[in-house]
């Protein structure tokens, strides 16, 4: 991990298994399916169900400063607490750490590999929840550099010095689903005009850990999505999108890249914003 920009954002399950007792490490285990964290978790990790603490039920973002205070407060993290994020689903450890450093705070890392990483090197699973001393937190506002909203993202549509990259599944870029479902009613399919086409997963080895830093340079490099170009990564509700800015940012270094956290849940229900459907070549 020494060639990423930003190496001390990843941690492996050695790591981890060094500081299970760590008081200033709290571990997050976040998923979509709650049964997932109780049929087996790190000895000590929180559990934060995606919907219902990052995510309304609109399947919009939560930055509200007094939900993300007593969320942290509860599960036991202090502003100078180290966070490690992981899941079953890689895309949302990388999703906590985009969000919680959009709050302001310092100290979060990655679990590489997340939960089948642990398994698959020998670590134990706990099925206990663990008990939490309460811990005060103050959170900032939303950090305007971090997210791309609606404006900005029609802003950049059709620019030459602007990329915005889809990272969801083929099917829906092509505008067959929509949230992973055929479009129903007022639902528009497709992706915003002129978007780059990489599926998130592609930055992921087999084991689910990281490719290494030049493979993926190579990789981005290979789609026109380079350094000194403005990139907004975007998705169906901003999960996805994050963990490819965790990778352009944190393991690149790239400098200018937003998430459109409202993704394609926001653009695709709006009626005037511009969708283009197929493949993108005509």
């Amino acid at each position: 991990m020494k060639d990423y920009a930003h190496p001390e954002v990843l941690v492996d399950t050695q790591w981890v298994a060094e500081h299970l007792n760590d008081p200033k490490v709290r571990i997050v285990d976040i998923h979509l399916d709650p049964t997932l964290y109780e049929s087996g978790h790190i000895p000590g990790a929180v559990f934060w169900p995606a919907i219902g603490t990052l995510l309304g039920e609109d399947w919009q973002i939560n930055f509200d400063t007094q939900s993300v205070e007593d969320l942290c407060g509860r599960s036991g993290i202090a502003n100078d607490t180290t966070v490690v994020a992981y899941s079953e689903q890689n895309a949302l450890a990388a999703w906590v750490f985009w969000f919680l450093r959009s709050v302001g705070h310092a100290d979060v890392r990655v679990l590489n590999g997340g939960r089948q990483k642990w398994v698959a090197d020998g670590h134990a699973l706990a099925t206990e929840p663990p008990a939490v001393s309460a811990a005060t937190y103050t959170a900032d506002d939303p950090n305007p550099d971090l997210r791309a909203l609606q404006d900005r993202v029609r802003a950049a549509v059709g620019k030459d010095n602007a990329v915005l990259l889809d990272v969801r599944t083929p099917e829906e870029y092509r505008g067959e689903l929509f949230l992973l479902e055929p479009p129903q009613g007022t639902e528009r399919g497709g992706h915003i005009p002129g978007a780059t086409y990489l599926y998130y997963e592609d930055a992921l080895n087999e084991d689910t850990t990281f490719k290494s830093a030049d493979d993926l340079a190579a990789l981005f490099e290979s789609r026109g999505v380079t350094a000194d170009k403005e990139t907004i990564t975007y998705c169906a509700v901003g999960i996805r999108s994050a963990h490819t800015w965790f990778v352009l940012t944190q393991l690149l270094g790239y400098p200018h890249v937003r998430s459109f956290d409202a993704s394609w849940n926001l653009w695709g229900r709006l009626p005037d914003t511009p969708v283009e459907e197929g493949d993108g070549r005509g």
